[in-house]
């Protein structure tokens, strides 16, 4: 049984009545507790209750459990768009095939001069991301890139369709070391809303990823629904309950939560329930208190103040000088960007505000739980 049979048994509606009945006492229970914590005191911890009397006290609390589990140490890594190239239709991407203009698959050559680069950006934590296409953009494409890029990168992670486990497999032998696949909501009928063609549109597919990640025996998974696609309770809470599970049936597999806001894109789509930035900093606190383990991500979707402001609350991971445009390193302006990138300030810059918040920015390892300052190169 996968996690998406776990779920079809619920109505995922309800989790909005969950949240929403939390207590104060339900708050200060899962505050106080010591050992792991329960899907009920996820609710409370993302709850109005929590937001409006406790914030500090799960700030606080957040940042000790992040320091003691993860030194002050944050891993750098950078987004590689090789891909814009798609067939879904998604009614909130840039890349959504509904959405005209040049498509691009990078060339080997593309590929490498991408790399070197990033390189002399300093990085040795790269993160493969495309669109989604089989024909031209699947496997055999990644039997190529993967032994290339791996001779740039020290880890090396995926966000691109979703693949069968023997695919997975293989791929482990050509060093990939972690995959994200975001469920972009977990709510079944507004999840047909918006995935509205294309092979994306089957949900059982994509949400038992994991499982089939969990047993290739990939070292980390990501997971997370992207925040203002649908009701934030219902994604945080089913996340929630998909980690618990992949704690539960892969337990030796490490796990990434990431929690990105709906960002402008091509296509004009617009946000069903924005988060505010008081929100986005309690839901972040949650996830640090619910598992000190994890390792949370965030990216250049957010303001510059905002990240300095969010990173000692429990973030793990960050990247900086990004591009979401393939190409986007050596040719920068060639081909559209998958989204609107916020804090664009250079990886320097970056580097020079973590250590002035005493942290140190760490650009060759990737390890959840124990970071090494391996000297970095900006």
């Amino acid at each position: 049984m996968s996690f998406y049979d776990e779920l079809s048994k619920l109505d995922v509606d309800r989790f909005k009545e969950l949240v929403d009945s939390r207590s104060d006492r339900d708050v200060e229970r899962a505050l106080a507790k010591s050992g792991r914590r329960t899907l009920e005191d996820f609710a409370a911890l993302i709850s109005e209750n929590a937001r409006k009397h406790y914030l500090d006290v799960m700030a606080g609390m957040a940042e000790q459990i992040t320091r003691r589990r993860f030194g002050r140490c944050v891993n750098m890594y950078l987004p590689l768009y090789i891909s814009n190239l798609c067939n879904n239709k998604c009614a909130y991407c840039g890349f959504s095939v509904m959405n005209k203009f040049k498509r691009v698959v990078l060339t080997l050559e593309e590929i490498k001069e991408e790399c070197e680069a990033i390189v002399k950006m300093g990085y040795g934590n790269i993160l493969l991301v495309s669109g989604e296409n089989d024909r031209r953009g699947g496997m055999d494409y990644f039997r190529q890139v993967l032994p290339l890029v791996k001779q740039y990168a020290s880890y090396l992670q995926m966000e691109v369709q979703p693949l069968a486990t023997e695919d997975y497999a293989e791929l482990k032998k050509l060093g990939l070391d972690s995959v994200s696949v975001y469920q972009e909501t977990y709510h079944p009928e507004y999840y047909k809303k918006v995935h509205l063609g294309g092979k994306k549109a089957d949900m059982r597919w994509r949400m038992e990823t994991p499982d089939r990640l969990g047993k290739a025996g990939i070292d980390k998974v990501g997971i997370g629904a992207l925040l203002g696609l649908y009701d934030w309770r219902v994604d945080l809470c089913a996340t929630a309950m998909h980690l618990l599970y992949m704690r539960e049936h892969y337990w030796k597999t490490q796990m990434s939560v990431s929690f990105p806001r709906l960002r402008p894109a091509a296509g004009g789509f617009q946000p069903l329930t924005p988060v505010s930035d008081a929100k986005l900093v309690q839901i972040i606190c949650a996830w640090r208190i619910f598992d000190n383990e994890l390792d949370l991500t965030i990216s250049t979707r957010e303001s510059a103040e905002f990240r300095d402001l969010i990173i000692p609350l429990g973030i793990t991971a960050v990247s900086a000088g990004s591009s979401t445009e393939p190409g986007g390193y050596a040719h920068k302006g060639k081909y559209l960007e998958q989204w609107t990138v916020n804090d664009d300030r250079s990886v320097g810059e970056v580097v020079d505000a973590l250590e002035r918040n005493g942290f140190d920015a760490v650009f060759h390892n990737a390890s959840t739980t124990y970071f090494k300052a391996a000297g970095r190169a900006v």
